[in-house]
């Protein structure tokens, strides 16, 4: 069946495929068996699977059977019976490893073979999907199969979440049977839908909570990432980040965007388009310091100054609207670069949205700390079993497998693939290239051909836009500021004489059929006119009006054409102004344009010039590669941190003895204190005043150990002393308070220790991290560096947690106060220094009210979030 396979993909792709053919023949020798089943006896299967799995079988022996169950479930209940191409895929998902294949192949449905026979060991499945529309829509679409199944399927959205349930009405007919659950309960569904962002914020939220009985997620067990190339590698260096808001002055942003455009590139300024930085000249500081009449910039007190003003210039000359980000209802939203995505809620970090803020004139949020950070890739690499699935995954084979541990296989298309890719026209400039564009566009929506045209950015777009307005041609635009309906519109593309523009598609997870998608009102045999002429047409063609940096962003754009064994065709149009171009060679080829006379709408067509350019996207590739490299290894090293911070809180929540514990660290702060004061046995050079004062901060002392009864005993015997008295003292602690009371006390000294700790060690490690590349000035390996400097910081992190535990546990008090209703699983202990002013337990806490973590904030500006 696959042996035409060699010559396209190669021989161990093949292999691989080839081993897996007795088991989709298996699969296939099945389909009548189950066919007969009645609805009943399909539902029983799960339960049969479940039993037999714990009875010693193992997922890959139930895998023939559980894929059968699936693919006769959708034959039955959405029309649609897996094709053998994605029987295989669904093995390769199953394996742990990703599933390449092109757009079209029905990756959605491939997704329910993995999904429903993971489900059976009960611990949960993931779908990890790159926005909400689609984390909704999926479960939705699939749910039925799962549900004649008896397995449950949920969707995860930003602010809500739900379960298919057949026998619910939302009102909604296009969710109709999404029935609103609480988050948990998504989390506790066989198989959940959602969002990488979702996700991983949930399990930082998990990992920030006063009790057990708030966290969501259970231990994470299988996942499945869609448009894995997107979130794991265009989104790996963007860590998920929950923070808090810092206090700062807003005029310094508005000061140095003042200043900032005064300066002059190349006099003040030299910009690095490669790796988009701009250096200052000492002109520049001069400027600067007469303008803010400082003396020396670089002085250490003056270290923030520098920080506004190299935010400032990059805000400035880095960062441009409607490319980078957009400004919408006042606020600065940054666009994705690989989607064209708004992306909501993302700020750039250490000031650098502010400065933006502040070029564009907009009110400036203040700046934010990190109470809890993650990297996709750390996030990722915690599942116990991860899989993917995309069109384009071979050209970063290398990355998935060095990063993630995950192979790439490349599954064929059920029919084969009859698109014509065109070569590359060159020009010499943009105006050339975009007159070639509109003059293409208008030639073949004259004949009716539908045509799907990309852009790299949301100007771009808006740009062809307006040439195509002038010129009369009726178009779609599909861009990040309307992606609301970005799936209604990119659907109806395929329809005759239709001239949809959009920013890059990766990642927009919908087909486009040739016809467009069917609606009620055109009835099949209308519906299959358009689509045969459509067919005769040569079928949808693509327009690239910019090579991507990524050649996996080119190939999206041109897998949109194609599907299915359609016909189709793609043209990428070029110019030596385009980013790519001018960062790598674009002048040699110019040079040489203008050197054989040709004129600006001539274009270059040759091999050889497609071939540099692919030559350049690979270097590109390859940097990126480094870059994101780099933050793994500097992140493994604070994800070693995090894993024991995070198990240490969850061991408190749990519920496990921590007094024994909080003893010991007593006895080591007490011991090291008579160790820094009393240098010798006897006295002799002893300070007791600074002794007394220090213990004092840990536990209080009775009168008759102050000072003169501190003075008559050998140090061996105050130290032992000390000790006990620090027993005894905890004993009667426990007494006045009561051992639940006790216990209540413990954990949240303990969770408010780690807590404020972990958030200040997170901003001294990343303050570390800007700084640290200055080693190599000294032919030191920065990460080399980094992980030694890190090890020296998490010792000091261990030992500011015991110190502030320690000298808390003793000035704290807690009662326990009647609810005025029914205490929520959410109730929580509140303990109170100071005046030893009593805590309550349970209830709703109100936002104005103290934060039970025992911080003194308000309880919105703590954990109340």
């Amino acid at each position: 069946m696959f042996k035409w396979l060699t010559n396209v993909i190669g021989d161990s792709n093949e292999k691989v495929l080839r081993r897996q053919q007795p088991t989709v023949a298996r699969i296939n020798s099945l389909e009548p068996e189950f066919q007969r089943l009645s609805p009943e006896e399909l539902h029983g299967k799960t339960q049969e699977f479940k039993e037999r799995l714990a009875d010693g079988e193992s997922l890959d022996e139930l895998l023939p059977e559980a894929f059968a169950a699936v693919r006769e479930s959708a034959r039955r209940n959405i029309g649609q019976r897996h094709f053998d191409v994605q029987l295989l895929g669904g093995i390769v998902l199953h394996q742990g490893r990703i599933s390449e294949m092109k757009t079209g192949e029905g990756k959605t449905l491939v997704a329910t073979l993995a999904l429903y026979l993971n489900s059976l060991t009960g611990q949960g499945c993931h779908l990890v999907t790159v926005n909400d529309y689609l984390a909704k829509r999926d479960p939705h679409w699939m749910g039925p199969i799962f549900h004649a199944l008896g397995a449950s399927v949920a969707s995860i959205q930003h602010e809500a979440a739900f379960l298919y349930d057949p026998t619910f009405d939302s009102g909604d007919e296009r969710w109709r049977y999404l029935r609103p659950i609480s988050r948990r309960e998504a989390y506790e569904a066989d198989i959940t839908y959602g969002t990488n962002n979702e996700f991983g914020f949930d399990y930082l939220r998990d990992n920030m909570v006063m009790d057990l009985s708030q966290c969501v997620q259970r231990p994470l067990n299988y996942a499945i990432v869609d448009e894995v190339d997107n979130i794991l590698i265009d989104e790996a260096r963007t860590p998920l980040i929950i923070s808090g808001q810092a206090e700062e002055s807003a005029d310094k942003y508005f000061t140095f965007a003042r200043l900032v455009p005064r300066l002059r590139e190349g006099e003040d300024y030299v910009v690095d388009e490669k790796t988009r930085a701009a250096t200052l000249t000492e002109a520049a500081i001069g400027k600067m310091e007469k303008w803010l009449n400082l003396p020396n910039i670089y002085d250490p007190e003056h270290y923030a100054v520098t920080q506004y003003l190299e935010n400032a210039l990059k805000a400035q000359v880095i960062f441009k609207r409607d490319r980078d980000y957009v400004v919408k209802d006042g606020q600065v939203i940054i666009v994705d670069e690989f989607t064209g995505r708004l992306m909501f809620g993302r700020r750039y970090s250490e000031g650098l949205h502010q400065a933006i803020e502040a070029k564009e004139g907009v009110k400036i949020q203040r700046e934010s700390i990190t109470l809890a950070t993650i990297t996709f890739q750390n996030y990722f690499r915690l599942y116990k079993k991860l899989a993917g699935m995309t069109g384009t995954a071979a050209t970063e084979a290398e990355e998935f497998f060095k990063i993630y541990k995950l192979e790439v296989v490349v599954v064929p298309t059920n029919k084969p693939m009859i698109r014509h890719d065109l070569p590359d026209q060159i020009y010499k400039n943009e105006k050339a290239k975009f007159d070639a564009v509109v003059r293409e566009i208008e030639a073949l929506h004259e004949k009716g051909q539908p045509i799907l045209v990309g852009t790299v950015s949301i100007e771009k777009s808006e740009h062809l836009s307006d040439l195509l307005i002038r010129r009369g041609v009726p178009h779609q635009v599909l861009n990040a500021k309307f992606h609301e309906k970005e799936a209604g519109i990119v659907a109806q593309a395929g329809k005759l004489g239709g001239v949809t523009i959009a920013t890059n598609m990766a990642g927009r997870g919908t087909d486009i059929l040739l016809g467009g998608n069917r609606s009620p009102e055109v009835s099949d045999e209308e519906w299959g006119e358009e689509h045969e002429k459509v067919v005769e047409l040569g079928g949808l063609h693509i327009v690239g009006t910019e090579r991507h940096e990524a050649r996996r962003i080119d190939n999206q754009l041109r897998g949109r054409s194609g599907r299915q064994g359609d016909p189709g065709s793609s043209r990428f149009y070029i110019s030596l102004e385009d980013d790519i171009m001018r960062r790598f060679g674009g002048d040699r080829v110019k040079s040489f344009m203008e050197w054989a006379g040709m004129e600006d709408d001539v274009p270059i067509e040759h091999s050889l010039v497609s071939k540099a350019i692919e030559n350049s996207q690979t270097r590109v590739e390859g940097y990126n590669f480094d870059i994101r490299k780099h933050v793994v290894e500097y992140d493994d090293v604070m994800n070693k941190h995090r894993e024991v911070i995070y198990a240490e809180r969850k061991k408190i929540l749990s519920g496990t003895d921590l007094r024994a514990n909080i003893l010991d660290m007593i006895h080591q702060e007490l011991q090291g204190v008579v160790a820094s004061f009393l240098q010798d046995e006897h006295g002799d050079n002893w300070d007791l005043d600074t002794l007394v004062t220090t213990v004092n901060g840990i536990l209080p002392l009775p009168p008759d150990l102050h000072q003169d009864g501190l003075s008559k005993m050998s140090r061996r015997e105050l130290e032992e002393r000390l000790l006990d008295l620090s027993t005894e003292l905890y004993e009667a602690k426990e007494q006045e308070l009561g051992a639940e009371n006790m216990r209540a006390l413990e954990r949240l000294v303990m969770l408010r220790a780690i807590d404020t700790r972990w958030i200040e060690h997170l901003t001294t490690m990343e303050n570390m991290r800007e700084g640290i590349g200055l080693y190599a000035y000294g032919q030191a390996d920065p990460l080399v560096a980094y992980k030694r400097e890190a090890h020296a910081m998490y010792g000091v992190l261990q030992s500011n947690i015991q110190h502030d535990i320690v000298h808390a546990i003793y000035h704290l008090t807690i009662v326990r106060e009647a609810p005025s209703k029914p205490a929520t699983p959410m109730a929580q202990a509140r303990a109170t220094s100071g005046q030893r002013e009593p805590a309550r337990v349970g209830g709703k806490i109100g936002r104005n009210d103290p934060c039970p973590c025992g911080s003194g904030k308000k309880y919105k500006k703590c954990h109340g979030r």
